[in-house]
């Protein structure tokens, strides 16, 4: 990981490597902390941008409240405090970052409400997530063993730390067979989702994403979604089985990190031609304009930091 020059905490700019926390802070060893990956991005105009801000950190206070986490910031005081880190950093070509709301020192045992409530924000340079390679010629993805946390044993919808360790060990499941990405399905079998991303597959020209009502609300989805339909693409979210996914025409995953990106094989089976088809070239290219302000029905969608 690049260092950057400062770390946001709790309204101060620290250091970098002086961004630490007590060996004792609650959600390190309980598990409840929510978090935020937002991206900026270059424009057409040389100017740096973030993607859907306002987005990103609304979630990132909805994950809070619904794992009961009282944020000490509002939207506004955190949007701009996304802006002034990445100005004072100087990630004018791009950076990702990350937003984490989570409990300090202070309190131990499992019910927490006396914990203090902490934030941080974090930002660095970060290429493609999944390999720049993997965004032109596609990647591997290997159906976990492991099930997507269903609703029923967690809060599934909030972007939380602890839902992580789920998709930590299917993407380690992964890797370890010689895969570049998990793929998991939901407690009734249909697929869910990848470990970090949303699941798209392609079936006689109509776009289809399995339903969110065991995944998390993905921002970058829907932006797809967006964009397939101002093409005139019918889309579909319906539920998605396995099988369906091996004859699929074309599949590809999205989101902040994965932006864009082909899969061109699953569980061995090669996913259409075996490389990125044609609508989901065409997708990632009107991606791509969107966030670097080539699009002008999207560019209130851009937040510009210089």
């Amino acid at each position: 990981m690049d260092k950057a020059k400062y770390i946001w905490m709790d309204g101060e700019l620290t250091p970098w490597d002086d961004a630490t926390v007590h060996v004792l802070s609650h959600t390190l060893h309980y598990g409840n902390g929510a978090i935020e990956g937002t991206k900026a991005y270059k424009t057409v105009d040389g100017r740096c941008a973030i993607f859907k801000l306002h987005e990103h950190t609304k979630r990132l206070l909805n994950s809070s409240k619904m794992t009961l986490m009282n944020v000490p910031f509002t939207l506004e005081e955190l949007k701009e405090a996304q802006v002034k880190l990445l100005q004072e950093n100087a990630l004018f070509n791009g950076a990702y970052i990350r937003p984490l709301v989570y409990l300090g020192y202070g309190v131990m045992g499992l019910y927490h409400k006396d914990a203090p409530v902490k934030v941080s924000i974090s930002s660095w340079e970060w290429g493609a997530y999944l390999g720049e390679e993997g965004l032109k010629k596609g990647i591997r993805l290997k159906i976990s063993s492991f099930t997507r946390t269903p609703n029923t044993s967690g809060m599934g919808k909030a972007k939380a730390v602890a839902n992580y360790l789920n998709s930590q060990m299917a993407k380690y499941e992964a890797v370890e067979a010689g895969y570049d990405e998990a793929l998991l399905r939901d407690d009734q079998g249909y697929i869910a989702e990848a470990s970090g991303a949303a699941f798209f597959i392609v079936r006689d020209g109509v776009l289809i994403s399995p339903p969110s009502d065991n995944t998390l609300e993905s921002i970058t989805q829907q932006t797809i979604i967006d964009l397939a339909k101002d093409m005139g693409i019918e889309v579909l979210r319906r539920r998605v089985t396995r099988e369906e996914v091996y004859i699929a025409d074309e599949a590809f995953l999205t989101g902040t990190a994965a932006e864009v990106t082909p899969i061109r094989e699953v569980d061995a089976r090669i996913v259409g031609a075996g490389e990125r088809g044609p609508m989901t070239e065409l997708l990632q290219t009107a991606y791509f304009d969107v966030v670097a302000g080539k699009n002008p029905a999207y560019i209130h969608h851009l937040t510009y930091i210089n």
